[in-house]
This record gives structure tokens, C-alpha cells and sequence, in this order.
């Protein structure tokens, strides 16, 4: 009885039972946008190409600095198919232009992404004398299967990209950066729901112990067009995380009270524009985990960055998803010890 009863009056009172009309109209106000808060494309559009940058720092008399993590130095990454290597600016002995990034040894792929390494040492520009690098600088990459049909600037490229630079040659966080991009446009999706899986792949390194550690996982992203009412509902994570050290083997998780690597998550939030005109995105993630008194608390905290690309109406198409995760943790199993992930994903959109 207690069932049918509300269930008159829920008809009642939202649809006036049968004219299709709501009863009451509810004023949800005006979304607020988010911020993109990286450098790149300035008045981005749906309907052209986009580049986001780590943000650096901007002295008082405009000269670009690293942020307070050391990153933000990155402010280009070139590719050359022909020889397989990357050209990456503004970072201090990390190679020179005759020996850019190559394929890593330990992994030259991971996650289905390529990973490329700085050179060891480089030769002396007068004596030819080797001088050494600041290693490991490595490059995570990733680059879309499609090729955009417009090019740009006359090239044909992969319509979406991703680069993160870090490296464990520096007691702390060291120096590096990160940049991902959209070659080309988007056409949202109004109504629905969409979802896009695949790998994730990311370095951590740490601060003030050095040296640097591999990371990999299963990430998924997915979008509800239709509700929230104010907003598009977004949710994401990234799990069967696996964990490697520098010389590519496998580090066990279980540490302590709980495994050292939790699912990262997502936040998701309503009355925010978290999915943008645009088809850029930002926001939280989170991982949990159980404290050393046994109760569960947040562990790793960052944020996403992301962009759709494609056109995301058609079956044919269906667009894909690129973008970065950041995160930073204390390290259970080294006191006073502070870890920063980053890492990037490509996703395609999901298939049955």
C-alpha cells in the first residue's frame, strides 16, 4: 500500500498524470565554468585544434620558471617518425639536438604507450669529451591511430597526443613537464551516455629520496549527457594498477596494512561545468587507503586533465579522450617521503 500510494503521488505531483507538464518548475541557476588552469590554447573552440601546457612560474620581469614542483619547463615536444625519437625543449642535460630522446631499454612500451629515454651522456661541444646527463629523463607517450584529415600547418597528425617528461636524477621532484593536445575538432553529444577505456601509464618519482618508479593501470571515462540536470556527469578511474622500479621490475603492492596502489578516482561533482564547451575537462582524483591505525583516508590526491577529440554522434567515429592525471602521495614505506605520479591516457571509445 505504502508503495502504490507514493507511487500515485509522485505522478501527481511531477506530471500531473498524463499531460506530460511538470507540476512545479525548479530554477537550477547558472553553472559555473571551470578553469583550465594550464598554459596553451588561449579562446579555445570546439571547432579548432587545442594544446595544453604544465603551467610554470612567471617572474615579476616575465621570465618562466619551474613551478614549486619542478615542473612546467616543458614548452615543446617534437616527433620524428623517420628515426623514432622526441625533441624536448627547456630542460638541462637531458640530451642535446644530436641525441634526442630514443627508446627506452627498460621499457619501450608500457601499457601500450612508448616510453623514450635522454641520453646517458652527450660529447663535449669543443673536445668531444662525454659529459654526463641528468639521468633517467624519461618520456611517456602517447599518439592517437587516427589521423586528423586536415592536418595542421600543412602536417597530417595524429589527431590526439600526450607527452610527460619527468626524472629521478634529482634528490627531489627534479624538473620536467607535461603537454597534451587536440589536432583538429569535436562534436559533443547532447543527450546519452558515452564511455571511453584503455591503458594508463605513469612515472613517480619522489622527494627528497630520488629516483623514479613505473606505473600502469586500466582507465575508464565516462559521460552522462543527460543528467545532471545542470551539468554533464563525469566519472573516471584508473585500477588494476601495477608498480615497477627503475630497472623494470615489478614492485609488490601489498605494503604494510594495504596495497601501496589504490584505485584513483574521479570526484564527481554537480552544478560545475566540469566537461566544457569546448570538450576540455579538469578536476579532483583521489585514491583511499588504510592508515597505519587501520581506518581508510585519502592517499593520493591530483587532479585530471582532459580533451575530447572526434566526433562523438557517430558510430562510425565515435571520438576519443586524451589527457594527464597528477597526483601526489606521502610514501608508507619510506618516512618523511613525498611521491608525485604523473601519467597520461588515450582512450578510445568504448566497443560492445
Amino acid at each position: 500500500m505504502m508503495r502504490l500510494m507514493t507511487g500515485i503521488s509522485t505522478c501527481a505531483l511531477l506530471t500531473a498524470c498524463g499531460d506530460g507538464q511538470p507540476f512545479f518548475e525548479v530554477d537550477e541557476g547558472t553553472v559555473p565554468d571551470v578553469q583550465i588552469e594550464l598554459d596553451g590554447t588561449e579562446n579555445p573552440e570546439a571547432s579548432n585544434s587545442i594544446s595544453r601546457i604544465e603551467p610554470g612560474q612567471v617572474t615579476e620581469d616575465g621570465r618562466l620558471i619551474a613551478n614549486e614542483n619542478g615542473g612546467g619547463l616543458v614548452r615543446s615536444v617534437s616527433y620524428d617518425a623517420d628515426t623514432d625519437t622526441y625533441s624536448i625543449d627547456n630542460l638541462a642535460f637531458d640530451g642535446d639536438e644530436q641525441t634526442p630522446f630514443t627508446r627506452s631499454t627498460v621499457f619501450p612500451t608500457l601499457g601500450g604507450y612508448p616510453i623514450f629515454a635522454a641520453a646517458i651522456n652527450v660529447p663535449d661541444s669543443v673536445t668531444s669529451a662525454p659529459i654526463d646527463q641528468i639521468a633517467p629523463y624519461i618520456a611517456i607517450t602517447g599518439r592517437s591511430a587516427v589521423i586528423n584529415p586536415e592536418g595542421s600547418d600543412g602536417e597530417f597528425e595524429p589527431r590526439t597526443t600526450f607527452a610527460v617528461v619527468r626524472t629521478g636524477g634529482y634528490a627531489d621532484f627534479g624538473f620536467g613537464g607535461f603537454v597534451y593536445a587536440r589536432n583538429g575538432d569535436v562534436i559533443l553529444q547532447t543527450e546519452g551516455q558515452a564511455e571511453f577505456v584503455g591503458q594508463y601509464t605513469g612515472v613517480r618519482v619522489s622527494d627528497p629520496r630520488g629516483g623514479l618508479e613505473y606505473t600502469t593501470g586500466d582507465a575508464k571515462v565516462a559521460f552522462d549527457f543527460d543528467d545532471f540536470n545542470l551539468n554533464t556527469g563525469v566519472k573516471g578511474i584508473v585500477d588494476n594498477r601495477q608498480l615497477f622500479d627503475e630497472d623494470g621490475v615489478e614492485i609488490p603492492l601489498f605494503f604494510g596494512t594495504d596495497d601501496l596502489l589504490k584505485n584513483l578516482e574521479f570526484v564527481v561533482v554537480q552544478g560545475v561545468d566540469t566537461l566544457l564547451p569546448t570538450g576540455e575537462m579538469t578536476g579532483e582524483v583521489v585514491s583511499v587507503r588504510l592508515n597505519e591505525s587501520g581506518i581508510t583516508a585519502p592517499y593520493e590526491i591530483g587532479n585530471y586533465y582532459a580533451i575530447l577529440a572526434g566526433d562523438l554522434t557517430t558510430a562510425t567515429d565515435g571520438g576519443e579522450l586524451v589527457g594527464v592525471i597528477v597526483v601526489e602521495s606521502e610514501d608508507p614505506r619510506f618516512e618523511g617521503v613525498t611521491v608525485q605520479e604523473s601519467g597520461g591516457f588515450l582512450l578510445p571509445r568504448a566497443q560492445p
